[in-house]
This record gives C-alpha cells, sequence and structure tokens, in this order.
C-alpha cells in the first residue's frame, strides 16, 4: 500500500509558503505522493447543492491553482509523486492542458501523475464557457490530443472539436512515453473509460460491496479492450473526518477514528499499488493539527496488513 495526502490549497491553507513549508514536512513523514485538487467557485446558492446533499465547505471559495500549487509542491519536495485528484480536464483547450502538464513534469524530474475528472458543478462549466452536455465525448477527445502531443513526434489530430495541423510540440515530457494518467469517476461509462483507457482509477473510500461493483466495470471493459486489469492502478481518497471516539463501524469508509478509518482503507487495498490519498484540509484549520494528523495516518498505515474480516455466521 501507498500512502498520499492532499496538498495544502483550500482555505486557510491557500497560501502558497505554507503550502511549500507543509509538502516538505509531509515528504519528511514518509509519505509516498501528494495531491491538488480543483475547484474554481463557490456559488452563494448552487441550484443544485452540494455532492451528498451537504452545504459546500466554505473554505472552497478560497482556492490555489492546482497546477500552480502543484509548481509550488515539485520546488519544495524531491522524490514523491505528484498528481491531480482531480484536475477538471474540459476548463482548457487540451493542447494547452498538454504544455502545463509536459512543464510540470519537467519541473518536478518526472513525477507527475495526471488525474483528470469531469467536475460535477454545472456553475463552474458555465463560468469557464465550457458545454455541459457532452462531456463524456469531450474527455476522449482530450486523451486523443495528450496522446497525439505526447506519443508523436510530429503531432496531428483533427477530431470534432479540435484540430491541430501538423506541428512540432517541443518538449516532450520527461517520462516516457508520457505521464501515467487516471481517471476520476463513480458511474459506469466513468468505470468503463478507466479500463478502456486509463493507466488507473482515482477512487473514493466507500463500501466494500459499492466499490467492488464499480471496479468490476473497469475490469470487464480492460479485458475487453485486450488490456491486463491488474496493471491498472487504484487512488483511494478518504476526505476523512477525524473523531476522538469511536464511531459507528458503517460509517468508518469516512468518519472515525484515525484507526477505524485506516482499517477500512487497508480492506480496500488488496494490491500492492494500491494507494490511499488521505485529504485533511476539511478536519482542521491548523498545519500543525494537519501535519501530527498525517503523522498518524502515516503510522497506522505503515501496518499494511488488514484485519480479517468477520466470520459469517454459523
Amino acid at each position: 500500500m501507498r500512502i498520499g495526502f492532499s496538498v495544502p490549497q483550500f482555505g486557510p491553507f491557500a497560501d502558497p509558503d505554507r503550502t511549500a513549508h507543509m509538502c516538505a514536512a509531509l515528504e519528511a513523514l514518509g509519505c509516498h505522493s501528494l495531491w491538488v485538487a480543483d475547484r474554481l467557485l463557490a456559488p452563494l446558492a448552487p441550484p443544485e447543492g452540494y455532492v451528498g446533499g451537504k452545504e459546500m465547505p466554505a473554505r472552497y471559495a478560497t482556492h490555489l491553482d492546482p497546477l500552480l500549487a502543484l509548481g509550488v509542491a515539485a520546488a519544495a519536495t524531491e522524490g514523491v509523486r505528484l498528481g491531480s485528484s482531480t484536475l477538471n480536464a474540459l476548463w482548457q483547450p487540451p493542447l494547452v492542458l498538454a504544455r502545463a502538464l509536459t512543464t510540470l513534469d519537467l519541473i518536478s524530474r518526472g513525477r507527475l501523475d495526471v488525474g483528470l475528472g469531469l467536475g460535477w458543478m454545472r456553475e463552474e462549466y458555465q463560468a469557464a464557457g465550457v458545454p455541459w452536455q457532452g462531456r463524456g465525448a469531450r474527455l476522449e477527445e482530450t486523451l486523443d490530443v495528450l496522446d497525439a502531443v505526447w506519443r508523436s513526434d510530429t503531432v496531428v489530430h483533427t477530431g470534432r472539436l479540435w484540430t491541430i495541423p501538423e506541428s512540432t510540440v517541443l518538449p516532450k515530457p520527461l517520462q516516457d512515453p508520457r505521464p501515467p494518467i487516471l481517471l476520476g469517476g463513480f458511474t459506469w461509462p466513468a468505470l468503463e473509460r478507466v479500463g478502456r483507457r486509463a493507466d488507473g482509477w482515482l477512487g473514493a473510500s466507500m463500501p466494500l460491496p459499492h466499490f467492488q461493483g464499480l471496479w468490476a466495470v473497469a475490469v470487464e471493459a480492460a479485458e475487453r479492450a485486450g488490456r491486463d486489469p491488474a496493471g491498472l492502478r487504484r487512488v483511494f481518497r478518504v476526505n476523512a473526518d477525524v473523531t476522538r471516539a469511536e464511531a459507528d463501524p458503517a460509517g468508518t469508509y469516512q468518519r472515525g477514528t484515525v484507526r477505524q478509518i485506516c482499517e477500512h482503507l487497508r480492506l480496500m487495498c488488496a494490491a500492492e499499488t494500491d494507494e490511499v490519498l488521505v485529504d485533511l484540509q476539511l478536519t482542521t484549520d491548523s498545519p500543525e493539527e494537519f501535519l501530527d494528523l498525517a503523522a498518524a495516518f502515516t503510522a497506522e498505515l505503515a501496518d499494511a496488513a488488514p484485519s480479517p474480516p468477520p466470520a459469517p455466521p454459523a
């Protein structure tokens, strides 16, 4: 199991100097990766509400740009992987996105993991001037353009949305043939796309039956495409709601003591290449408490052996 943390970039952590200091401290704890998230705005009265019917956290109104925050993290660290979970892929033309990601891969000396998603908030699409309808097809062509830019000496693309004449686009990423691409999402089309096109899935901590049903879609899609599903990475995000006392076991996929949350994460991580992404930005406003909790999660998750599931009733 690999252990990752969120790059501090929201609310009280949206300060480049603080971000750099905390990223260096997180690497010193022994984590394997650091991940940025992507928010464009926080509507005062979103018509469709926040995910799960909850109120949007106020700190999401204050945020650092994810790609620039990754640049800060790259400069402050030496060996950890750096990724996005997730970068909303459709808010800029894919050729512009490819240029920025290539630059990040070079700045980080080949440590970039490209995590892309579609987002969920219509208001952000409206503000970015990008159609809400047809998001899946737009993402498919975005992936085509990224492949064309990163894998070909002479870059050319003719699609429904974008055209690139025969061109030279240099430099190329340091990672060959390209940085790993991981895709987020929790619908059948999203998991089918993971199995068919991606190097891995940006998932989340969730009840095991739900996770197993989703992952089966990616496995079947990979097999249909002639790919080995065992080669797909999985990164499980948890927006940890840490409690002092033990919480209801039914909700420990996201809420409970550090040990309870980690026990569930260990059950989800069945492969050595599986990774957890612990986001503590909604848990505390204090950099010191953030790092203390990160140390507690690192120590607990270092023992990667899962507890055996309860025996079925006789």
